[in-house]
């Protein structure tokens, strides 16, 4: 065997470098939209906002109960206003975490879909490497285990 590579062996090795460069920009352009920078700075002005909102209606509380400061509000309307305030974030939070639940399972039947293109390529490989001599049959383990039932 040679050890320099031939031309044709240099051009497919460069393809494949350079298809691996594009999925690799494709996927970092997918986590960008999902929840790269842009989504953290997004969760900080929320963060901010609901910090900032309990802040007001401590402050409020503060005004009416220790200050005696007359004021023409209802007496339970800081605790009513915490209270949605702390449930709109907690709907938030299970939003985003759905939002990363999805891209988890996207990004898991992406690679159980290559590792099954991956597979049927070493088959048809191992195929072609018997030859038409007829070398020892070989069965796909995962049809037998389609075809068994679970249980």
């Amino acid at each position: 065997m040679s050890a320099a590579l031939n031309d044709h062996e240099v051009e497919a090795l460069q393809a494949e470098l350079e298809h691996f460069r594009c999925e690799r920009e494709r996927i970092r352009r997918i986590l960008g939209c999902v929840g790269g920078k842009v989504g953290a700075t997004s969760d900080n002005v929320v963060n901010a906002a609901f910090v900032a909102g309990i802040v007001f209606v401590f402050g409020l509380w503060l005004l009416r109960h220790v200050t005696r400061v007359p004021l023409d509000l209802p007496p339970m309307l800081s605790l009513e206003l915490g209270v949605l305030l702390v449930s709109l974030k907690i709907v938030w939070m299970i939003h985003r975490q759905t939002k990363v639940e999805h891209f988890q399972f996207w990004i898991l039947s992406s690679i159980e879909f290559r590792l099954d293109a991956i597979a049927k390529q070493l088959v048809d490989m191992d195929d072609r490497l018997s030859g038409p001599t007829g070398g020892p049959e070989r069965e796909d383990p995962r049809r037998r285990e389609r075809e068994e039932p679970a249980g």
